[in-house]
Parts: C-alpha cells; structure tokens; sequence
C-alpha cells in the first residue's frame, strides 16, 4: 500500500519550516538550484523568481521546497512529519522534500487532520465498539488521539497557505462550491506512478489516490486533475446539510507587521551553467537517492 506521496508531503516541508521562524510572507528565490548532482525541477519548467512562500506551496514549487530542505535540514522535516503522524521510514536526505519516501494513503491522510482540527493528532481506527445482541459491550475504543502537534499559530499559518493551493494554485479543480473554506495539496510521483490530492474543510479530511496496482506509470494522471475533481465531488457530496466551518486559525491570522529577516545560507561563489550551487548537510554523499532522483520532476504539481 505504500506508494511515493511527491508535492503532497510538501505541507510537512513548509510546516518545518514555519517551526523555525518562517512566515507564509517570507521570500524564497525560484531559480534552478543544483545540489550535489540533483537538479530538481518545477513541473512547468518555468520560474518565477523571489516568491513568497505561501506562493510557492500554492504553485508546488520544487526549487523552493528543496531549498527550505536544505536549510532547516532533512531530520527537522522528518521529525515534523512523525508528529503529525506519518510512520513509515523517511529517508534522511534533501530529496525528502519531493515526497520521494513511500507513505500509506492512510497516514498522509491521517497526518493532514491536524491541519482541519486545529492541531491535534488522531489515531486512525476502524472498530469503535464491539458488543453482543444483548448490548453488552465487548470492547470500546478508549482515547482520542495524540495532542496537541501543532501551536495554533502555525496551524493558522499552515492554512492560510493551504487554501491558497484552491484559490490560485495547482488544485483550483478542487475548489468546493457555496464558498466552503478548503485547504489541500497535489502531488504527482516520478514518471507518474502515483497522483494525489488530499485536502480537508473544517469538517472532513479527504486522501485521493490514483494509480495502477502493478506501480506502472499512469497516462500522465496528475494530482491537480483527476484526483482533484474526484475529491471536490465526493466531498460535495459528504458536506450536503453540514455547516459551513472555517478552518481553523485563518480568521485570526494576521500578516506579521515586520516580517523576521530569515535570510537563506549564502550561496557558494561557484555558481555555473546548471544554476547555483548548494553542498548538501554534512554526512549526506554524492551517491544514493540523490544521483538516482537528479532527473525527478515532481509531478504535475
């Protein structure tokens, strides 16, 4: 069941990253970067210069997810995503910020409900209560998650950037109908294995996938395409005689009067042809992941 999540673990990227100080207004350059051989790409092969970072998540921009990567390190980004309740092993490396370590549908959609419930993390479960034809009760699940995982200001800036993804970004084919407030993100793997869309409302959280069982390319199935509106009508469907809700903590976000000055690590002085240069973290090689991703694209994000 595990399958590469591409730009839809990017939340647990960004989120990280506003965990050590960044803000959805902090700029980020979308330039081509190279770092040790590995030259993501964005999926439209343009860019767009300087972008905030609420922009970039929304345009699923790889350059940039792969240069908070570089600065708030692969183990930051992994402990993130634990807490908010991926389990399965995530490989310590900068290409972690693609989605490139396999996930269950469950977890990622699982590890998204924090975002919709104010910051709080569940435990998947299927069996509620178990009781005989008499009514006595066998066995009644106790609990109701793992708490608090994220601070309400950063579950309030998460969504901010989230919604964005609907309103401007690459999952506009997922936006709800009445106005309902929705936040999510696309996300495509390598050759097109896997197309994802999991987003949430103040209700519900939703994971789309699709692809083939044998794990054979799709016929370019991207996230902001069929999972997208397979998600906006099941949902649709789900919300019919449920309020509207907003989500949690964009009604009190406020952009931060003075922006911090969080600063990207200076570039080395040995910018060439393919664009600029990064030296991985310490203890991360030149073989591995890296050489065998440096033509990865992302997917149609």
């Amino acid at each position: 069941a595990k399958r590469q999540p591409g730009s839809s673990f990017k939340p647990f990227v960004y989120l990280a990253a506003l965990e050590k100080g960044m803000t959805p207004e902090t700029v980020r350059q979308d330039a081509p970067i190279t770092i040790r051989g590995w030259s993501p790409q964005n999926y439209s092969k343009k860019h767009y210069g300087n972008v905030t970072l609420t922009r970039a998540l929304s345009l699923s921009l790889n350059t940039v997810a792969a240069r908070l990567a570089y600065e708030v390190g692969p183990k930051a980004i992994i402990q993130t995503a634990r807490n908010m309740g991926i389990s399965s092993d995530m490989k310590s490396n900068l290409s972690i910020a693609l989605g490139t370590s396999e996930v269950t549908p469950l977890e990622i959609a699982s590890a998204y409900v924090p975002f919709s419930n104010g910051g709080y993390g569940v435990l998947p479960h299927v069996v509620r209560r178990i009781k005989t034809m008499d009514g006595k009760v066998l066995y009644s699940r106790q609990g109701d998650g793992r708490g608090r995982v994220i601070s309400r200001e950063h579950v309030g800036a998460m969504n901010r950037m989230m919604s964005e993804t609907l309103l401007t970004g690459t999952g506009k084919k997922a936006l709800l109908e009445g106005n309902r407030p929705a936040g999510g993100k696309t996300g495509t793997s390598q050759d097109f294995r896997d197309a994802w869309f999991i987003g949430y409302t103040g209700n519900l959280t939703t994971a789309v996938w699709f692809g083939n069982d044998n794990n054979s390319p799709t016929k370019k199935a991207t996230g902001g395409s069929l999972p997208a509106t397979a998600w906006k009508k099941t949902m649709e469907g789900a919300h019919e005689g449920l309020p509207v809700a907003d989500l949690p903590g964009v009604a009190n976000y406020r952009v931060p009067v003075a922006t911090p000055s969080i600063k990207a690590p200076r570039p080395p002085s040995n910018v060439g042809a393919e664009g600029e240069v990064i030296r991985p973290p310490a203890g991360e090689s030149r073989g591995g992941p890296l050489n065998l991703l440096k033509n990865l694209f992302g997917g149609g994000d």
